[in-house]
């Protein structure tokens, strides 16, 4: 059983986001997906300044086995770049809800997140795999 915090939503695609006090969302990939994907060696980050749509293609994650699309979870425009894994892409697997986040989006619609999965629903969503 994965690691699935109960402090974010989670998009079927595997990403989490987490409202941070100021409004914002922090986005990075969950627990799950890390161990799917094994040891990672490159993160395409996007470009801050971008707008991205819900569900959205905006980076990339690429291991040892495969590359895999990241997805933002919500629209918006992306204000921050984990730029750390540029060098250190394996912070993911480590700390994929900490320190490997991916980037930071300023939502255009916050309620977005109502339609994300909370941790038990996206628990059960991996559970049927």
């Amino acid at each position: 059983m994965s690691n699935t915090p109960d402090d974010r939503k989670y998009a079927e695609s595997h990403e989490w986001a987490l409202l941070e006090d100021d409004g914002t969302i922090r986005v990075g990939i969950t627990d799950h997906a890390q161990e799917l994907l094994g040891d990672l060696v490159f993160v395409e980050l996007p470009q801050v300044g971008q707008s991205v749509g819900k569900g959205e293609e905006c980076s990339v994650v690429e291991s040892v086995k495969a590359a895999s699309d990241i997805y933002s979870p919500i629209s918006g425009e992306i204000i921050a770049i984990n730029e750390s894994l540029e060098d250190e892409p394996e912070m993911i697997n480590h700390a994929p809800y900490e320190d490997g986040w991916i980037f930071i989006v300023q939502p255009i619609d916050p309620n977005e997140l109502d339609e994300l999965l909370d941790d038990e629903g996206y628990q059960a969503f991996i559970d049927e795999d």
